[in-house]
């Protein structure tokens, strides 16, 4: 890959640390546009997410946008909290179609985030982009699962609306990314783990969908490369497992021996204790990237497994002498 100026809108998160990390260690030209705008090795500039502004002045003449804005779901979907997860999403998404379209240089392709969380709750089949089946209107879903979904469906819908003859596009369905950095899910669950708190979430049934952090990365990087992509895709591991399974590998890899399992109810209160939703652990996300397989992606860390101790691993490395 030659060296490449990439524009990260909404790049200060977890994911897009990784990204812009990744990047800029490559030697390529990579600028996040954040509201709120810190010191970095890679340059940063201010946007609001919602009208242009001196931030365009990135996009004329760049390679790539990958666009992940939006506020973070781990909170309460009271009203006020909706709203800010529905407009940082979809606001954000109009106004780059929009300034997009316009340039004189458009980058060549532009990558949005979406969510693994659009496709229903599911234990009985893998959903992949072909024959995967969104969400919505499942009998009996909580209205916070339905909410996920259609923000997720008018994510889309907004990314899709603006023609970009001059730029590809591609919507990233991810899983949860984990990656080892503090403060992520990783380290949260991580957390859970080694205090005794790892046990399966309610049944235990509900299938996990994950990926890798370095898998999250290098799939970014093959979306970039490979011209023929366009529309959905699923960005996660090929092997989503069962809740109880997932949170016996992690203790594992942690030399946990034992967990102690959480009911669904006792999950709902510690959600509300702990201000965020419950739908995180108790929805069945059962996602396959079908896709990336077909066109030949390997995955370094396909199974939970030897992620988990590799994740675990990096996570001791910089704390431990």
């Amino acid at each position: 890959m030659s060296s490449l100026r990439i524009v990260i809108p909404g790049g200060s998160g977890q994911v897009g640390t990784l990204l812009a990390r990744h990047f800029h260690g490559l030697g390529h030209r990579v600028t996040v546009l954040s509201r709120r705008p810190r010191p970095a090795a890679w340059k940063t500039v201010l946007w609001d997410g919602i009208s242009a502004g001196e931030w365009v002045a990135e996009l004329e003449g760049s390679d790539v946008c990958i666009n992940l804005t939006g506020r973070s779901v781990n909170c309460r979907y009271g009203a006020a909290n909706r709203r800010e997860i529905y407009d940082s999403r979809i606001l954000s998404t109009r106004v780059l179609g929009g300034v997009i379209a316009s340039l004189k240089d458009p980058p060549r392709v532009w990558l949005n985030a979406s969510t693994a969380t659009i496709y229903r709750h599911s234990l009985d089949m893998a959903m992949d982009e072909a024959t995967g089946e969104l969400g919505g209107n499942e009998v009996g879903a909580p209205d916070t699962w339905n909410f996920s979904i259609r923000v997720a469906r008018d994510w889309e819908e907004a990314f899709f609306a603006t023609a970009t003859p001059r730029t590809r596009k591609v919507a990233m369905r991810s899983a949860v990314t984990l990656s080892a950095d503090r403060g992520g899910i990783f380290d949260v669950l991580s957390t859970l783990v080694r205090r005794g708190l790892g046990g399966a979430n309610g049944s235990g049934k509900q299938m996990v969908s994950w990926v890798h952090g370095e898998d999250f990365v290098r799939a970014v990087e093959f979306l970039i490369d490979e011209e023929s992509f366009a529309g959905v895709v699923n960005i996660a591991s090929p092997h989503p497992l069962p809740n109880r399974e997932f949170m016996r590998a992690l203790r594992r890899a942690w030399g946990v021996p034992l967990g102690l399992p959480a009911p669904a109810w006792l999950i709902e209160i510690g959600c509300w204790l702990m201000q965020t939703e419950s739908e995180l652990v108790l929805k069945s996300r059962y996602v396959v990237p079908g896709r990336l397989l077909d066109a030949g992606f390997r995955f370094h860390f396909p199974d939970w497994r030897a992620a988990a101790a590799d994740l675990v691993g990096r996570w001791r490395g910089p704390a431990d002498p």
